[in-house]
């Protein structure tokens, strides 16, 4: 499903260049639940949005589903996010004047699908995460748990291949970080790749793959150190 070789990426500020990923490779297989950790700055986020073609790389290839994604229009990455990818995130990021269900819907409307068709979709998802009678209750009116469910139903609306969740559990109390994993739990069993960057141990465990980064190199999977000859750390024009 995903094949990432020899990837680099770099980010430039003003006189300086920042390497934030330095040679990673990486198979992710179709059906697997894997959790991304790493401390801050190891490049799990950026690694994230590349895999979401939320953001190009430097050098090296990605292949999706065994598509070669490299610099493209917006217009095309969109349509392949749409087609493949469903986000989750920390902070929800739920539209704050839409209900429940309009929120869920949402993706939908990019594929232009009729309202009464995706609010109807829309019911299916909300029901499947047990708040249909929470579909007209504004984000506000809502505990985060509710909130991430609902940000969950809408990544699945579009039946994507890879769920990927950028610190899904960050903002949620241990009985419902361990709720929402049952979800994703749930969601994987139906053949769905999901990917979750976390800082916490406890959710990783329940993965069925741990990748851990370290200055933007893949330290250890599963525990298994990763050997990696120290020329490549570093590149000098990426």
């Amino acid at each position: 499903m995903i094949r990432i070789e020899n990837l680099h990426k770099s980010y430039t500020t003003g006189v300086n260049k920042l390497h934030v990923i330095k040679g990673i490779d990486l198979r992710i297989e179709a059906g697997e639940l894997v959790s991304i950790m790493g401390s801050s700055g190891s490049g799990k986020s950026t690694l994230l949005n590349i895999v979401g073609i939320l953001d190009n790389y430097d050098q090296g290839s990605y292949h999706l589903d065994n598509m070669l994604i490299t610099e493209m229009s917006e217009k095309k990455a969109a349509l392949l996010r749409n087609k493949y990818i469903g986000f989750v995130f920390q902070s929800f990021n739920l539209i704050s004047f839409k209900n429940a269900m309009e929120n869920v819907a949402l993706p939908l409307y990019y594929q232009n699908v009729s309202r009464k068709k995706r609010n109807i979709a829309a019911m299916e998802f909300l029901d499947r995460m047990g708040l249909k009678d929470w579909a007209n209750h504004l984000p506000n009116e809502l505990s985060g748990g509710q909130k991430q469910r609902i940000a969950i139903a809408r990544s699945m609306i579009t039946k994507p291949k890879i769920i990927l969740a950028d610190e899904p559990t960050g903002a949620l109390d241990t009985a419902t970080s361990y709720d929402v994993m049952k979800l994703f739990k749930e969601i994987n069993d139906l053949g769905i790749t999901v990917i979750i960057v976390t800082h916490e141990k406890d959710i990783s465990e329940m993965t069925n793959k741990i990748i851990r980064l370290k200055d933007g190199l893949i330290e250890s999977v599963n525990g298994t150190k990763i050997l990696v000859e120290d020329h490549v750390n570093e590149m000098s024009n990426v």
